[in-house]
């Protein structure tokens, strides 16, 4: 078998098409009608996540690709892996909460523009867990980042007193997303399981959960309204394809090209949500938030230069020990 080789043309397309679909996100958020609260709507669109990625799910079981329940682990190693799937599950179903609360307390470019922390975050807790320290580089390209987020999480007054706390659930998402995704990497890199596996399963955990919390927080009559008012399905039915298409694109993309440069092309997220929120929303570009923005996407930017930077001589070192012991 031979291994796989990418395509770049192909891979920053699809990444570009990621581009799109972040940016488009929080305007279905922002813009969805009124009638659901935001863990209603958490619970409605995760659901169509999740019927969206059962057809992919179904034929990759009948054609044996899959390998999440297949891949011959001890049944030691597959209780860690339960363990695990609820842990992150639980995570991701506070995040999809998260996500429509914060875009709903603070605006859709503000929060699109806190998620952008994500990265950040991930780097961070590699660091933290796994002891992969950052260079004074990307300490720096850090500091602007944060400072970045202070300026756009207090209006661009640069005074605590200025600070929204509605500002924490905004950034509680990419914190959850950064926890979850660390642990999902180290613990289930050793499954055969495919991308839309790991989808499926993630979704069916989220859905179990917010069910019950829903229907304890808003109650059945909330639920029941939501799901017979159209509009409000409608968004649901947008924002659930949205997320799943997304995230297969994403899988793909980092097939044929280096996940930071994929990470690179989806970095001005923010800026898609911007435009789009001006268009559809009525929404206007504030000074603060150009400025936050410009500082996040350069910080970001930076952070992948210098990480690269970084690698490359490790690279080089690895090449060379395998020319000269060759396996």
């Amino acid at each position: 078998m031979t291994a796989f080789s990418g395509t770049p043309r192909v891979g920053v397309t699809l990444a570009l098409c990621c581009l799109i679909l972040l940016g488009a996100m929080p305007v279905i958020v922002g813009g969805r009608p009124a009638g659901a609260s935001a863990l209603t709507f958490a619970l409605l669109y995760s659901v169509w996540q999740l019927v969206f990625s059962l057809p992919l799910t179904l034929a990759e079981a009948r054609a044996g690709k899959g390998g999440l329940f297949r891949s011959g682990l001890p049944e030691g190693q597959r209780g860690a892996i339960l363990g695990t799937a609820l842990f992150t599950g639980v995570l991701f179903a506070l995040a999809a909460w998260a996500y429509v609360l914060g875009f709903e307390k603070v605006g859709a470019v503000n929060a699109a523009i806190a998620l952008q922390i994500y990265p950040l975050l991930a780097a961070s807790l590699e660091a933290a867990l796994f002891g992969r320290r950052k260079s004074r580089t990307e300490l720096l390209f850090t500091l602007l980042i944060v400072g970045a987020l202070f300026h756009l999480a207090t209006g661009g007054r640069w005074r605590m007193t200025g600070l929204s706390p509605w500002f924490a659930v905004a950034l509680a998402v990419p914190v959850l997303w950064a926890v979850a995704h660390v642990i999902l990497k180290e613990t289930l890199v050793k499954t055969a399981a495919t991308p839309n596996e790991v989808t499926t399963s993630r979704l069916v955990i989220v859905v179990l959960l917010l069910t019950p919390l829903a229907l304890a927080v808003d109650g059945p009559a909330a639920i029941a309204a939501a799901l017979s008012a159209p509009m409000i399905e409608v968004f649901a039915l947008a924002m659930g394809l949205a997320y799943y298409v997304e995230l297969i694109l994403w899988f793909h993309a980092v097939r044929h090209i280096d996940v930071s440069v994929a990470s690179s092309v989806t970095v001005p997220a923010p800026a898609v949500t911007l435009l789009l929120s001006i268009a559809f929303l009525g929404a206007t570009a504030e000074a603060y938030q150009l400025t936050a923005l410009t500082g996040v996407i350069v910080g970001l930017l930076g952070l992948m230069w210098a990480s690269t930077r970084r690698a490359e001589p490790a690279d080089r070192h690895c090449r060379a020990a395998t020319d000269d012991n060759p396996r």
